[in-house]
C-alpha cells in the first residue's frame, strides 16, 4: 500500500504565489508518473500538471507559464509551485502517483486526500 500526503494549500490573494508538496510512502519500487489534478465545485477533475520519472512535464494550457511541477525521485516527492494565481485556480488539488510494487511491478494509481487552494481578495 502507498500513502500520498499533501501539504500546502490555503488562502492566497490574486496574483500571489503558493507551493504544494506531496510525499509518497509505502511499498514502492518506482513511481512512473506523479502529478497534480484539481477539481472545482460543479466541475470535473482535471489534470493540472504531470511529471515522469525522467523529468518530462506537461501542463494544462491554463497554467502554462505560471505553474511549475518538480519531483525528487530519491525522496518520492512532487511539488507544484504556483505563481500569478487567479480566482479560477480555486479548487481542491489532488496529488497523483502511478506506483509499481514488488514483486510483480504492476502499476497502481494512488491519490492524495486533497488540499484546498482558494484565490480570493
Amino acid at each position: 500500500q502507498v500513502q500520498l500526503v499533501e501539504c500546502g494549500g490555503g488562502l492566497v490573494q490574486p496574483g500571489g504565489s503558493l507551493g504544494l508538496s506531496c510525499a509518497a510512502s509505502g511499498n514502492i519500487f518506482s513511481i512512473n508518473i506523479m502529478g497534480w489534478y484539481r477539481q472545482a465545485p460543479g466541475k470535473e477533475r482535471e489534470l493540472v500538471a504531470v511529471i515522469t520519472s525522467g523529468g518530462s512535464t506537461d501542463y494544462v494550457d491554463s497554467v502554462k507559464g505560471r505553474f511549475t511541477i518538480s519531483r525528487d525521485n530519491a525522496k518520492n516527492t512532487v511539488s507544484l509551485h504556483m505563481n500569478s494565481l487567479k480566482p479560477e485556480d480555486t479548487a481542491v488539488y489532488y496529488c497523483y502517483a502511478a506506483v509499481r510494487h514488488p514483486p510483480t511491478m504492476r502499476p497502481y494509481d494512488y491519490w492524495g486526500q486533497g488540499t484546498q487552494v482558494t484565490v480570493s481578495s
